[in-house]
């Protein structure tokens, strides 16, 4: 238990730890307020002992029963905004930093780990977190110091009751321990049931449009209906290995409060205890089992703090690659690559490859699908890091180059654009949000997209869905070369950007493109003749090796892949549907 409680507060960050040490101190003062009513009853009691009982007796007992009744008001009230500042607070600090340690890992990671338990801990565990972890911690360290103090009252009093107040306590613990032990192997069970639904879910929604065209919502909704099954039986088993020590604490707790009363009553009638002493060690017994009752539901789920936490430090954790790097601005921007070689986990993707492409030129990369085209592209740009040979940018390794100053030098047109459920204006300006409104309609009409974005119910203020669902294929693409022109990075790679772009777009798209790279380095990814052949070199990329590079006229002389490539789009180009009579 103790453990868990260390845990959490290291995990919450100086300002808000320190307001949980806080809310602790102030529950040893209150739990001081709450023993005043023992004092309180106690005056009442020995005036009625001593047949005395007078206004003074009343008052005097009013008056402590009322510092007692509003100083734990008073300070439970403080101490219930500075768990919930802490714990909202640290939280959301804690969303914040995984944020920006996901900005700095290499992209392998993502391809680890699904959405669904990146989503978990951003939301659901980190929900966990502020909502319950933080009541959990509060309410189990105010029934430890409330019951601290209530057995110093009691030994003060009388070392025989509490010595068997602190049997019962240590029954308690060794009850509680045992309901720890008993969740450790359900609850990270009941954690994988929680993202798997989470990413299926996703998955499913995700998908429902090929899930229709295929006929497939039977079987798709079958996986999601297994995940929340298996959800279901997580929260149960959960439930399941706590309630037997759950009983038990709570039997543990009662048959202490009666042990007390019993040997209290005992002791009074064999003359070795004063009643007053009795009734109060009595009212004692009470006292200490509504504090530890209090704690017996909330340290059943002391596990899911611990998992919960482990969680999100298993992200935080994960070595980002080293951006420390000076902010550099090169003097050229030239890209070289040597004798470079990656793998993804144990699968060789590139291999030795060495290539330069000069500054303000267009370069090509084609080949086959798998061949690592997109690799070397994201090499360039550190997405990954080269486990073998260097990549310089302006003669620099990219690696000298802080991470912010590298990207500064690169702008990306994907073919799968990602827009995000916001306005257009702020679709196109999301590297710079502060740009003006004429820098974005500017943008918007290099990348012709302008009009079209007038025609929308409210122009630059449109909401469009999330991934941009409310717009098509080559309406997306526009705007992405409209949020790049709005970087104006020197150097734009193109992966695969017109692939997918219907005859009546794709005018438009090139139109758009060719705004977007004048007087730019240009690397692209693609496989139609008329993008490529063009370009001041080409590079076929096969198996991660640099099969073939050239003009495309030199390349043509050539018997190889890009020569076949070229063929094989001429023919596919020539073929037309006849109607048989």
């Amino acid at each position: 238990m103790i453990k868990t409680l260390k845990l959490f507060f290291d995990f919450c960050n100086q300002e808000d730890r320190n307001k949980l040490y806080l809310a602790i101190v102030l529950g040893v003062v209150k739990a001081v307020f709450a023993a005043l009513r023992i004092t309180a009853i106690a005056v009442v009691v020995q005036g009625l002992i001593d047949g005395e009982m007078t206004m003074r007796h009343f008052w005097l007992a009013l008056g402590i029963m009322t510092v007692s009744v509003l100083g734990q008001f008073l300070i439970n009230l403080k101490t219930t905004m500075l768990q919930c500042e802490a714990g909202y607070h640290s939280c959301a600090h804690k969303r914040i930093e995984i944020a920006e340690h996901l900005r700095y890992l290499p992209m392998g990671f993502f391809n680890r780990n699904s959405l669904g338990v990146i989503t978990n801990v951003t939301t659901n565990t980190m929900e966990s977190l502020a909502d319950i972890a933080t009541r959990i911690v509060m309410v189990t360290t105010q029934g430890i110091l409330t019951t601290f103090v209530i057995t110093c009252f009691v030994f003060a009093f009388d070392w025989r009751i509490g010595l068997a107040l602190t049997v019962g306590i240590a029954l308690y613990t060794l009850f509680n321990a045992a309901m720890q032990s008993a969740t450790r192997p359900v609850a990270p069970r009941k954690h994988r049931a929680d993202e798997d639904l989470v990413a299926q879910v996703i998955e499913y929604v995700q998908g429902i449009a090929e899930v229709k065209n295929y006929s497939m919502t039977d079987d798709t909704a079958k996986k999601l209906d297994a995940a929340i099954t298996e959800k279901q039986a997580g929260d149960t088993r959960l439930e399941y290995a706590v309630i037997p020590w759950v009983t038990m604490q709570n039997v543990a707790t009662k048959m202490t409060g009666v042990v007390m009363c019993v040997l209290s009553l005992k002791f009074y009638f064999a003359g070795t205890m004063q009643l007053l002493f009795c009734i109060m060690m009595m009212i004692s017994a009470f006292m200490v089992y509504e504090s530890l009752d209090s704690m017996s539901a909330w340290t059943a789920l002391l596990r899911n703090i611990r998992i919960s936490v482990t969680k999100t430090k298993e992200i935080l954790d994960m070595p980002p690659m080293d951006i420390d790097g000076a902010d550099l601005t090169p003097e050229r921007r030239d890209i070289e690559l040597k004798n470079v070689g990656f793998s993804y986990d144990k699968r060789k993707i590139i291999d030795g490859v060495s290539l330069r492409i000069p500054e303000k030129t267009t370069t090509a990369f084609v080949g086959p699908s798998g061949g690592g085209k997109t690799t070397l592209c994201h090499l360039m740009a550190r997405f990954w890091d080269v486990q073998s040979g260097e990549v310089l940018l302006g003669g620099r390794n990219v690696k000298d180059y802080s991470f912010d100053s590298l990207m500064k030098n690169f702008s990306f047109v994907f073919q799968n654009v990602y827009l995000f459920e916001d306005t257009v204006a702020n679709n196109i300006r999301f590297g710079e949000p502060e740009a003006p409104m004429e820098r974005v309609i500017e943008a918007a009409k290099k990348a012709r997209c302008h009009d079209f974005i007038q025609s929308l119910p409210n122009g630059y203020d449109t909401v469009i869905g999330e991934g941009g669902t409310s717009l098509s294929g080559g309406e997306k693409q526009r705007i992405s070369i409209a949020r790049a022109i709005m970087k104006d990075a020197p150097i734009i790679i193109l992966d695969e950007a017109t692939a997918n772009v219907d005859p009546e777009n794709e005018t438009e798209l090139t139109a758009a493109i060719e705004a977007l790279t004048k007087e730019k380095t240009i690397i692209m990814i693609a496989h139609r003749l008329k993008t490529v052949r063009h370009a001041d070199q080409i590079f076929v990329i096969d198996n991660g090796h640099i099969a073939e590079k050239g003009t495309h006229e030199e390349l043509m002389k050539q018997d190889g892949i890009y020569k076949t490539f070229v063929e094989g789009r001429r023919e596919a180009a020539s073929w037309k549907l006849t109607a048989s009579v």
